[in-house]
């Protein structure tokens, strides 16, 4: 963990953290979405924890544990602006089924301002333009010859386009939707859910 700090008469020291993740030049990246993906839904997911309520969907903290004991990384990557970097960081960790959390990992946020991020991503429907360029500059950090990116989850077609422009084969695309069921993106018609994902994550 890193932290920076500054000191000014008016507001004296402020201090704000961030954490380095040292991969493997041949590390597998599955890419996660946040709100609708590990949230029930975009808008409440982001609204009703703050009032104490959990909101996310049953058995992803354990499907995503498990995938990182199988020794993958998991890639947090969402629209929301980069000034809900705390409250996002905070809700990542406040994520909790039973005695499982979610996984440690890197977040990604846009870097724009809330009113931009936030028309972008219900005005315009567009958040794949942030979202493709966030992960080309992680792709671009491994070798020409590599791709990190094995798997990817999202709630919206924006998602699938997403991981799809980085290489992320259809086969591994997941779409989720407020239902808490799981579709493939060659097996739209096949339904199952995170606790059913989590039963195969070994084989």
């Amino acid at each position: 963990v890193i932290e920076f700090s500054v000191t000014s008469r008016m507001q004296g020291r402020r201090s704000v953290c961030s954490s380095i993740f040292l991969w493997e030049a041949d590390t597998r990246i599955v890419i996660s979405d946040i709100d609708g993906t590990i949230t029930r839904s975009d808008v409440l997911g982001q609204v009703m924890p703050v009032f104490g309520r959990d909101w996310s969907h049953d058995g992803v903290a354990s499907l995503y544990t498990n995938i990182v004991k199988n020794g993958y990384h998991i890639l947090y990557l969402t629209s929301r602006a980069v000034g809900q970097a705390s409250i996002t960081r905070g809700y990542i960790k406040s994520v909790r089924q039973g005695d499982i959390s979610l996984p440690e990992g890197p977040v990604i946020m846009s870097p724009d301002r809330l009113l931009k991020s936030f028309a972008r991503e219900v005005v315009y429907r567009r958040p794949q333009e942030f979202k493709i360029l966030a992960l080309q500059s992680v792709r671009n950090l491994f070798a020409d010859d590599f791709n990190p990116f094995y798997a990817g989850f999202g709630n919206r077609m924006s998602d699938v386009v997403s991981y799809r422009a980085v290489g992320v084969p259809n086969a591994r695309i997941f779409v989720i939707n407020n239902k808490s069921e799981i579709s493939g993106i060659k097996t739209s018609q096949y339904r199952t859910a995170y606790p059913e994902l989590n039963e195969m994550v070994h084989d």
